[in-house]
């Protein structure tokens, strides 16, 4: 089949990163997201949730504080100033929780789809990916 040759081939062109060699080398796993979060981690999720707070919550008071004053210029400019400004705090908080642990599921999804495409299955994960027994594709039993 011609199309296995390209698969084969890009599993290969892949394999040879050194993302994906490091990620294989050192047997990358999720054990160092058990580790109790640092403050640094605290407060990246408390900007992220306040991004939603400033994002929905904020313009839908704007929203309401224009349609009782009957100015709707107060939520056609600071509408839009408020929610980009939410757009802006969400990444500083994913920077300051998310990048730690964003790598360290990357590697791990990295390491985990280059031995499942080259048939190379973890002997220490192989257990948990099987679904339980009398579970069914669908989900449900029958």
């Amino acid at each position: 089949m011609p199309g296995n040759s390209i698969v084969k081939g890009m599993v290969a062109r892949l394999a040879a990163t050194r993302f994906v060699r490091e990620a294989l080398a050192e047997k990358a796993d999720l054990k160092a997201m058990r580790a109790k979060p640092t403050p640094r981690v605290w407060i990246g999720l408390g900007l992220m949730g306040f991004s939603y707070i400033i994002g929905w919550l904020a313009v839908g008071l704007l929203a309401r504080i224009s349609y009782r004053l009957r100015e709707p210029l107060i939520v056609v400019v600071d509408g839009p100033a408020t929610y980009g400004l939410s757009h802006l705090v969400f990444p500083a908080g994913f920077y300051l929780a998310g990048v730690h642990y964003a790598q360290i599921l990357l590697r791990w999804a990295t390491r985990r789809l280059v031995e499942r495409l080259t048939g190379a299955v973890a002997p220490e994960c192989a257990p948990q990916c099987l679904p339980p027994p009398g579970f069914s594709v669908g989900g449900l039993l029958g």
